[in-house]
């Protein structure tokens, strides 16, 4: 992709099918996808990092493109999502702070008519660091049932130059979701929260 220099990929898909009570009709399935980048603004500060959200657009919709396809093809088959970046220990948290909108643009570009925030974390570490990515229904965030995280990491990476760019989609609930809350059936879908 123009001006990205990008190392490697890791796509992660599970299926859960219980989490101790009675297997689940259909299983959840939960798939995360790290790539690490150079970061072009390790070892220095620089006033003016804004502009590089534009270059990483096209790698979030490729991203985002390739989660729907691992869950199966269809976007109508996603229920949750979230985004996330670990910075190189060269670099700093406003790095990765550069994932916001590209990540989530992507998300909703992708998945159609999204209305909820795409939730986010970001953290500075150094190789194998693990981030553990929220994840939130993808039309409103008061729904209890798809409050989630899933947890993502890469032993080489990121390097000390370096960002590992996340993005996460799920297909549906906690496995045995019950502690009430907002139900997926009953959001209004008016303004992204319930």
């Amino acid at each position: 992709m123009p001006g990205l220099d990008l190392r490697k990929q890791q796509l992660s898909v599970e299926e859960i099918f219980h989490e101790g009570g009675p297997p689940a009709a259909v299983p959840l399935r939960r798939a995360a996808l790290v790539t690490v980048i150079a970061n072009p603004f390790a070892g220095r500060f620089e006033p003016d990092i804004a502009p590089f959200m534009e270059t990483l657009k096209p790698l979030g919709l490729s991203m985002a493109r390739r989660l729907v396809e691992a869950l199966g093809g269809d976007p109508a088959v996603v229920e949750g999502y979230g985004k996330g970046a670990i910075v190189g220990a060269a670099g700093e948290i406003e790095h990765g702070a550069l994932w916001h909108v590209p990540g989530g643009y992507a998300m909703r570009a992708v998945l159609g008519d999204a209305k909820a925030i795409v939730p986010s974390t970001k953290k500075v570490g150094g190789a194998g660091t693990r981030l553990d990515v929220p994840v939130t229904h993808i039309n409103a965030s008061y729904v209890r049932s798809h409050f989630d995280a899933m947890e993502v990491g890469i032993p080489d990476a990121p390097r000390a130059d370096e960002m590992a760019v996340v993005l996460v989609m799920t297909t549906g609930p906690r496995i045995h979701a019950r502690v009430g809350g907002l139900a997926a059936d009953a959001i209004q879908g008016e303004d992204g929260l319930r």
